[in-house]
């Protein structure tokens, strides 16, 4: 594998293709453990995005609508919460969902955020638990979203600081690379877990496209797992999945027995513990 496939290979995961095949059928095995882990910070989110009963938000990326069913049972009967997301995997699952949930009301669209036509001023918040930092073209998504939102009204997400401040993200891939035909490309490259990790660059995307403000605060929160989730978490799902699965067999092998030994390295009372290191940023429309 060159240099230039691996690149395209971790480009490939933020693709609506990806979302919609491999990516988005692995995701959707894995939410329950996902949604365990992320919990605290969507928990965060909502509750800070939360406009009060009968209201209507838009949960941007919302997956397989955890966050979306939260905010949904918040705001009542008489309110509304549209998840939006590209990948159809997802939302059948969100959708399987939200037919077992008693309370709220919850909608999900299959769309591209970043140029969906929402009806103008349809909401009173737009929510994000991880969900804004794989958008091409960042001004234009936000400037499209802040269309969407109804004037003063609210702007809540939470987005993940640097590798280091998250170094056990960072560890199964350290690990794995001198076993790999090439070795990954660096986590900030183009859209991606970590392309709003510098919050002056959020700040500047944010004011470009109209939001006013703005306040960009940190936000932790502990996601203890043990080896075999994160081995899941390592090996399945992010950019090293996608670059495994266009290994060979033996190198596979390899890989999982690296990863797992350097894993054991950071067991601590018999679990990896693991952060989130993420920034909980707010704006208005």
């Amino acid at each position: 594998m060159t240099t230039e496939n691996t690149t395209q290979a971790a480009r490939g995961a933020m693709t609506a293709e990806f979302w919609n095949t491999e990516g988005g059928e692995v995701w959707v095995r894995q939410q329950d453990l996902l949604d365990r882990l992320n919990a605290p910070i969507g928990e965060a989110v909502v509750a800070r995005a939360d406009p009060g009963p009968g209201r209507r938000a838009l949960d941007v990326g919302c997956g397989a609508g955890a966050t979306t069913l939260d905010m949904a049972r918040r705001l009542g009967a008489d309110g509304a919460c549209v998840g939006v997301d590209v990948s159809a995997p997802l939302l059948d699952l969100a959708r399987e969902r939200a037919r077992d949930q008693t309370t709220g009301r919850a909608e999900f669209v299959q769309a591209d955020a970043q140029d969906h036509a929402f009806e103008a001023g349809a909401f009173d918040v737009i929510l994000s638990r991880f969900g804004v930092m794989f958008f091409t073209d960042p001004d234009a998504a936000f400037a499209n979203l802040r269309r969407a939102l109804r004037p003063g009204g609210a702007l809540v997400f939470a987005c993940w600081r640097s590798p280091a401040d998250n170094p056990l993200s960072q560890v199964p891939l350290e690990a794995a690379a001198p076993l790999l035909s090439q070795p990954p490309p660096p986590p900030r490259e183009g859209p991606g877990r970590f392309a709003f990790a510098d919050p002056d660059h959020v700040r500047g995307i944010l004011d470009r496209s109209g939001w006013r403000d703005i306040e960009i605060a940190p936000l932790d929160a502990p996601m203890p797992a043990s080896l075999d989730e994160m081995m899941t978490l390592s090996l399945e799902l992010g950019p090293l999945g996608q670059i495994l699965r266009r290994e060979d067999e033996a190198t596979r092998a390899r890989v999982t027995d690296a990863v797992a030994a350097r894993l054991r390295e950071e067991m601590r009372d018999g679990v990896v513990p693991l952060k989130a290191a993420c920034w909980l940023v707010t704006a208005r429309g």
